[in-house]
C-alpha cells in the first residue's frame, strides 16, 4: 500500500521513496542550481584508461553510479564485515546514513557537496549551508532523521529526477543501480561515502598532486567496482553497468 505525497515521492510501505536520479552533469547542475550551490561544475568521464586528461582539475569528488550486480560483487562481502559508525569524529567526513527509498543518487549528491572543500560551494544562507551546520554535531541516526524530514531536499530532488534524459523507474519500481560519493579531503584522505553501508570507508591517501582520476585516484575509488564489472556480462566502462560524473571547484 503507498501514499503518493505533493512532492510526487510516495510512503511505500511506511517508507518515503523517490523517483530515482539519473547519473549526468545535467541532471546534478540542476539540482545544484536549485539547492544554491555555486563555483562548482560537473562532467561526464567517459574513459578511465588511460585517466582522462581533456577535463578540468583537480577533480576531488565523484559521484558513481553501480549496477546491482556489479555494486554486490564490489561490496557485498565488505558490508556485512564493516562495525557500524555510531559516532562523529572531527576529523572525519559528514556520512549520512540512507533511510529514504531510491534516494542513493541525492545521498552521493550530499555526500559529495556538503564534505567536497569543506562545504565552501554551499551558499551562505542557503537552506542546505544550514543544514549542514545543524548535521556536523549530529550522530548519524539524528543526520538520516534531517535529511528524511527536508522537504525542501524532496522537492528539490523530484525536480531533478523528472529532467533526466531517459525514463526512470517511479517509487515503487525496482531500481537496479546504486549511486557512491567519493571525496578527497584537505588532508589527502580519500573517503568512501555510501549512505548504503554501515559508516564512511577511508580508502587511502593521495599526494598534493593527485586528485580522484589521477592512477592512484581511480585506483582507490572505482578500482574494486571496474573489476567486479569485468565478471558481469555487460558491466564493462562505457557499457550500461557503470557512470562516473566528475565535480570541479571553480
Amino acid at each position: 500500500m503507498s501514499t503518493t505525497l505533493p512532492t510526487g515521492a510516495k510512503i511505500i510501505n511506511g517508507v518515503k521513496t523517490f523517483i530515482p536520479l539519473e547519473n549526468n552533469p545535467e541532471v546534478h547542475t540542476h539540482l545544484a542550481t536549485t539547492l544554491s550551490i555555486q563555483s562548482l561544475t560537473f562532467h561526464d568521464i567517459f574513459t578511465l584508461s588511460p585517466p582522462p586528461q581533456d577535463l578540468p582539475h583537480p577533480i576531488n569528488a565523484l559521484i558513481f553510479l553501480a549496477a546491482a550486480p556489479i555494486y554486490t560483487r564490489a561490496r557485498s562481502t565488505l558490508q556485512s564485515t564493516l562495525p557500524k559508525y555510531t559516532t562523529t569524529n572531527e576529523t572525519d567526513p559528514i556520512w549520512i546514513p540512507q533511510t529514504i527509498g531510491h534516494a542513493c543518487g541525492l545521498m552521493a549528491f550530499l555526500h559529495c557537496v556538503l564534505n567536497l572543500d569543506d562545504g565552501r560551494h554551499l551558499a551562505c544562507g542557503s537552506e542546505l549551508a544550514k543544514l549542514r551546520e545543524e548535521l556536523v554535531s549530529l550522530a548519524p541516526g539524528d543526520r538520516a532523521r534531517v535529511v528524511y524530514e527536508a522537504l525542501f531536499l524532496e522537492e528539490a530532488h523530484m525536480d531533478a529526477a523528472r529532467g533526466g534524459s531517459s525514463g526512470v523507474p517511479g517509487p515503487e519500481e525496482d531500481n537496479g543501480f546504486h549511486f557512491v560519493g567519493f571525496v578527497k579531503g584537505g588532508d589527502g584522505r580519500v573517503w568512501e561515502l555510501n549512505g548504503g553501508m554501515p559508516g564512511p570507508l577511508e580508502r587511502g591517501v593521495l599526494g598534493d598532486g593527485e586528485d580522484l582520476v589521477s592512477e592512484a585516484g581511480l585506483r582507490l575509488t572505482v578500482g574494486d567496482f571496474m573489476e567486479a564489472a569485468k565478471e558481469v556480462e555487460g558491466g564493462g566502462y562505457g557499457g550500461l553497468g557503470i557512470s562516473l560524473v566528475g565535480l570541479v571547484g571553480v
